[in-house]
């Protein structure tokens, strides 16, 4: 059964680098106080996208602070490099920040990319293929500290000898989001592992592709890949008024935009953002309408300081940093900076 139902769900993502603590905490609180169902952050050493020089707050410890500052909002981290802990120490910080939050955390986890932090902290970073590897004992090793009394794992990266974790997770399920796209091993182990699939968005028959890929992994684990949760991420620079939408996104992005935004991001008015976001996958008319109505709501949320008659926010003074604001829906400065909130 999948986790968290049918429902579609909607949330902010954005990284904590170029920031204060306190305007960051204070993304998180307007997320909550919009409504939004997630908010979460990303793991990294240094600014990614940006000048590596600038501040960049550590992922978890970060994460635990917004879930004690939060009360409502699921708490999810897009995503942890597997490199960067042992795994039996990330289900430890895990299942604390599950407390934390009162049962709210979402786990990422993804293989890892940016070879500079690794150079400067003396990381190893290996090929992509043995990251692979890696990734798939992790969540091995994950689950079972998260669920049995002692774990016994040697794999060829990370082995544990009558490991205990104590406390559990608050929840009986602590849902495992796997971040990627690639076909051959990150989509098998979505379909091993996962609870929920996250990528990014961008052409929609190319997804629909990946979405048969996963169908087919799954169904040689005997695993129904209606079980997977799918998330989409993407940006959006929204405004009631489509010129206004586009200048924004100019001074923040310059023009034209950076060929890395150009798929996933949305710029333009809330119809517009419902137009460019089809439900994939939907066969009947009442599942459009309620995916464009859901997609109608969370992204007028964004342009809700303008219709309350409230100053619009200054625009962020940051360039882009990571490409994954937003969620299943939704858009932020991904510098984390509450004035990016589009």
């Amino acid at each position: 059964m999948q986790i968290f139902g049918s429902d579609i769900r909607f949330g902010v993502h954005s990284g904590p680098q170029n920031t204060s603590f306190d305007d960051y905490r204070d993304l998180w609180l307007r997320c909550e106080e919009l409504g939004y169902d997630w908010v979460s952050d990303f793991d990294h050493f240094l600014p990614i996208y940006s000048d590596p020089t600038g501040a960049q707050f550590e992922g978890l410890t970060l994460l635990s602070a917004m879930a004690a500052h939060t009360r409502r909002v699921r708490c999810g981290m897009l995503v942890l490099g597997v490199t960067y802990r042992h795994p039996a120490v990330v289900a430890n910080m895990a299942a604390t920040i599950d407390h934390v939050s009162g049962g709210r955390l979402e786990l990422g986890m993804g293989a890892a990319w940016y070879e500079l932090e690794h150079d400067q902290y003396g990381l190893p970073f290996p090929r992509i293929g043995v990251r692979m590897d890696m990734l798939d004992e992790a969540c091995r090793i994950l689950r079972s500290l998260w669920t049995q009394e002692t774990t016994t794992f040697e794999g060829r990266h990370f082995q544990l000898k009558d490991a205990r974790m104590e406390p559990k997770p608050l929840q009986e399920r602590l849902p495992l989001v796997i971040g990627g796209a690639g076909e051959r091993r990150t989509l098998r182990i979505v379909a091993e592992h996962g609870d929920i699939w996250n990528t990014f968005y961008g052409d929609v028959d190319e997804y629909r592709h990946k979405l048969d890929v996963l169908a087919g992994h799954c169904a040689d684990v005997g695993r129904d890949p209606a079980d997977v949760r799918k998330s989409l991420t993407f940006r959006a620079v929204l405004d009631e008024d489509e010129q206004a939408a586009h200048d924004r996104a100019r001074e923040l992005h310059g023009d034209p935009l950076p060929e890395r935004l150009r798929k996933m991001m949305i710029v333009g008015t809330p119809e517009q953002c419902v137009e460019r976001l089809p439900a994939p996958g939907a066969a009947a008319q009442d599942d459009d309408r309620r995916h464009a109505g859901a997609v109608r709501g969370a992204a007028r949320r964004l342009c809700r300081p303008r219709r309350r008659g409230l100053p619009a926010r200054r625009p962020c003074p940051h360039r882009p940093a990571d490409d994954r604001a937003g969620g299943e829906i939704g858009g932020a400065c991904a510098e984390g900076c509450r004035r990016g909130v589009s």
